[in-house]
């Protein structure tokens, strides 16, 4: 295994994160779209500081989560599942993995990633509800780094604790098991409503508690930010404009949905859910954004989740055939989560009150893109050296009920208010993704 060196820091923007060996993945340079190098996420607008440094965040995800108990630290040594200096500084705990028994000893030992220290009247308490799952796990890193005062609110349904249990305990960080669907009592500032089922397996796994969560979680968290006088920003989806028959969908196009197909209770549940936000703007004067997030992909994301980019990745990289569904000319239009977590920060602190879609425009069918996929496991697979017996077919199966043919965001709205455009190209996001797949399959724990 890869020697790991600890370094103790000082500053967020002055330690080089870089000089820790063996637990970034060879993430690769990531460029923008203009060719220009990407060092830093996030931006200084409206008033709040977003920006933290790219490779702090890929600390926190494109990391080996354990150690083998030979490992060597250079000046230093590993004290139980700790990473020590010659000095005794610890930073960043490390699980111990025994392979000859498949076996891993925890630690609750632990120095967190540096986090700016605001003065109390800059930290917000912010709280963020599904904050365990897949965009929710990025938000909180993000708002974490920034030096805010985070509350999670999941009960671990599609979430997992995994996903930020790299700050429990730090103290400014507190999780919660409870269900959006029971209310909920804290003294917040801001609100981020996550909480809700979002690939279709597990959103129709239970159609009615889907529709639970939409509504009675959104009036739940509605009631406590009028209570709180909190803003509120509301996770909603590009589901909301169904089987679209307008094309870029702009946010003043009302939708296609089929009110009692297999997707209704997902597409139904965020429509309803946008109408008792702007309810309670009108009514009580309750401060809301809305964002209309479009296909979404990057690490962290449930490889079980049924979705189309972790498929496709986890099918190629065990070497099985990918299934695409449909003839393959359906398209979508997909976004790194990095993109995303941009788009939702400057909305929730901008002065926009209308639904924004945020979104890549870039649109590929989805034969197109589970050729770009399978092209991408393969470069990441011959850097490693991996023989393929056989290269990776594409199959076809019948489309699934109310399949939206088109979707691609217009996403004027957004550059114009927010000055947000995604950066990320999907080529660069997919590989920094199957980097991370590809090493949660060799510990074992995908």
């Amino acid at each position: 295994m890869s020697t790991v060196r600890s370094l103790s820091p000082t500053n967020i923007n002055d330690f080089n994160w870089a000089q820790l060996q063996g637990q970034i993945l060879s993430p690769g340079r990531a460029v923008d779209k203009d060719g220009k190098e990407i060092t830093t996420v996030g931006f200084k607008r409206f008033g709040f500081d977003s920006e933290v440094p790219l490779d702090v965040l890929r600390l926190l995800y494109l990391r080996a989560h354990y150690v083998l108990p030979t490992t060597i630290v250079p000046n230093g040594e590993i004290s139980g599942a700790a990473v020590k200096r010659s000095d005794g500084v610890e930073y960043q705990s490390k699980s111990i993995y025994y392979p000859e028994t498949g076996s891993i000893s925890y630690t609750t030992l632990s120095r967190f990633p540096p986090v700016k220290l605001l003065p109390p009247a800059d930290r917000k308490r912010i709280l963020v509800t599904g904050g365990a799952g897949f965009v929710g796990s990025h938000l909180v890193d993000r708002l974490m780094l920034l030096g805010h005062e985070v509350t999670v609110l999941d009960n671990f349904f599609t979430g997992s604790k995994t996903t930020v249990s790299h700050w429990v305990g730090h103290p400014n960080f507190e999780m919660v098991r409870h269900d959006v669907v029971e209310p909920f009592m804290i003294e917040c500032d801001q609100i981020y409503h996550l909480a809700c089922p979002a690939s279709p397996p597990h959103y129709q796994f239970n159609a009615v508690k889907t529709m639970k969560t939409s509504f009675m979680g959104t009036l739940n968290m509605l009631g406590l930010a009028k209570r709180t006088k909190a803003r509120f920003l509301i996770s909603s989806t590009s589901e909301i404009y169904g089987d679209p028959e307008v094309h870029p969908q702009p946010e003043d196009y009302w939708g296609n949905v089929n009110p009692i197909g297999p997707r209704a209770c997902y597409d139904e549940g965020k429509r309803v859910a946008e109408t008792l936000t702007y309810g309670f703007h009108r009514q009580d004067g309750v401060d809301v954004r809305v964002v209309r997030i479009f296909n979404t992909y990057g690490p962290r994301m449930n490889p079980a989740d049924g979705r189309v980019v972790s498929n496709f990745i986890v099918q190629a990289l065990k070497g099985e055939d990918m299934t695409v569904y449909g003839d393959g000319t359906q398209t979508r239009s997909f976004q790194y989560i990095h993109d995303l977590i941009d788009g939702m920060i400057a909305l929730m602190n901008s002065g926009e009150t209308r639904p924004v879609n945020v979104g890549n425009p870039d649109e590929f069918t989805i034969g197109e893109f589970a050729e770009l996929v399978r092209d991408i496991v393969e470069k990441v697979q011959d850097e490693y050296g991996i023989k393929r017996t056989r290269r990776v077919e594409i199959v076809y199966r019948p489309i699934p009920t109310d399949d939206p043919k088109q979707r691609r965001p217009d996403t004027t709205r957004a550059k114009q208010t927010l000055d947000w455009e995604p950066r990320w190209n999907v080529r660069m996001g997919l590989e920094e993704m199957v980097r991370y797949y590809k090493a949660r399959m060799d510990e074992g724990s995908l």
